[in-house]
């Protein structure tokens, strides 16, 4: 179980991280999404989406920032992960695990590793589901929280 920071070391992490993901999205030969690399797998059904990434060892990669809690998988591997609210651990399959909601996470493949993500939605334009459940940026996350609070 991962036990809450106090919210300074949390801010701390999530900066840490987006400095990370921007550095190395300067590498020359970074990949950004779907690749031969790191493959993407999307299934559909019914009110859920299901999205698989292969990993392959000695892969780092940012994930995005995720609007809703949902459930992972690591289907196979071992990885160590950075969030904000958990720090740095060593996540070892078989495993499923609940992801809070604003939850981006920093990985390390240690092994080949295969990750599942479920997402509830009734489409399946991948855009369409992009743009509901992932946000660019906190600031934007914060803003529609805002709105429907408002």
């Amino acid at each position: 179980m991962i036990e809450k920071r106090e919210p300074n070391l949390s801010l701390r992490y999530r900066e840490m991280i987006q400095q990370f993901e921007h550095e190395i999205g300067q590498i020359q030969g970074a990949v950004h999404g779907d690749s031969e690399f790191a493959p993407l797998t999307h299934m559909f059904a019914p009110g859920i989406y299901v999205r698989q990434i292969f990993l392959p060892k000695g892969s780092v990669c940012v994930g995005k920032i995720h609007r809703h809690e949902h459930p992972n998988f690591l289907m196979s591997g071992r990885v160590r992960v950075v969030t904000e609210d958990g720090g740095m651990e060593e996540l070892v399959a078989p495993m499923v695990m609940i992801s809070p909601a604003k939850t981006k996470r920093a990985v390390y493949a240690l092994e080949d590793t295969v990750w599942v993500t479920c997402h509830a939605t009734n489409e399946t334009d991948l855009d369409k589901i992009e743009e509901e459940v992932i946000a660019k940026t906190y600031e934007e996350l914060e803003s529609k929280e805002m709105q429907c609070l408002g």
